[in-house]
This record gives structure tokens, sequence and C-alpha cells, in this order.
């Protein structure tokens, strides 16, 4: 397989493929200095940015995020129950009939070592109305920041 930018799916199936037949092709661990191990780095490379290019991974939701840790701590909602101020609190949390306040994030945060980012990050998204955002995107380094933010996201 010749090396090259993954334009289409084929081309990212193909690649795939090829990564999978050179991990496989010896027991032995791969050289990272070997032809094969020089190859196998390319290609991940080329995957990695198909991948980031064309399959968008969304965060977490605050309540996947705290079932996630849950899981890896292996707690179920009694356990960590007295972070939310009661089992039908972090039952209605969890169910998304209630969002989480400043001080569940801040013990959830702090006891769980939840990222602030996955627990602040809900489908409630603020925006400024048109003539306030004209009037804050004004200042220079203000805009400039959220072009580059913008930019990111696409």
């Amino acid at each position: 397989m010749k090396n090259k930018i993954l334009k289409n799916e084929q081309e990212y199936e193909k690649a795939c493929m090829r990564a999978y037949e050179i991990i496989h092709s010896n027991e032995s661990a791969i050289e990272p200095e070997s032809s094969e191990g020089e190859e196998l780095e390319l290609i991940s490379l080329l995957i990695e940015t198909y991948e980031r290019e064309h399959y968008q991974v969304l965060p977490p939701t605050p309540a996947e995020a705290i079932r996630f840790r849950m899981e890896q701590l292996n707690l179920k909602q009694a356990d960590i129950a007295p972070l939310f101020g009661g089992k039908t609190r972090i039952s209605e949390v969890l169910n998304r009939k209630r969002p989480l306040t400043l001080k569940m994030i801040s013990l959830l945060h702090n006891y769980l070592d939840i990222p602030l980012e996955s627990l602040i990050s809900d489908e409630k998204i603020y925006q400024l109305n048109d003539k306030r955002e004209a009037q804050i995107l004004q200042n220079p380094v203000i805009r400039s920041l959220k072009t580059r933010k913008e930019t990111k996201l696409v």
C-alpha cells in the first residue's frame, strides 16, 4: 500500500487493514526503527488524522461522565448520594430531570476527580443576543479568542 493522505472511507479502511496486518504479522514486538515500525507509525498518523476530521467525538453529558466514573470506581448511586444531598436527587440528576448545582459540581470534582469540563458542559448553551454580541466583539482580543475557538470546532 502506498502511504498517502486518506481522502475517503475506502482509503481509510485499507489503511486500517494494513495496520492490522502489520500488527499481527509478527509474534514478537515490532521495533520502532524497523521498516514495519516506521510504516505502522505513518499509517497510524494518517488514520488518526482521518478520524479526527471525519468522526466527531462529542464530549459526555454530565450524567454520562458521572455514570462512567461510577463504573470506573465500582460505585453505586447510594455510595455517592451524600455528594448530591440524597438518593432521590442523584437519581434525578442521572435521569436528567434535575441539573447539577455548583455545589454538586464542586463535590463531584473534589471527591471523584471528574473533570470540571465534563460536569459543566450540558445541552444548554448560553449565548448573547445579537446587540450584546456585537458590543463584546468590538474588543479585538475577545474577537480573536472567539474566532480561534470557532476554528477549532470546525
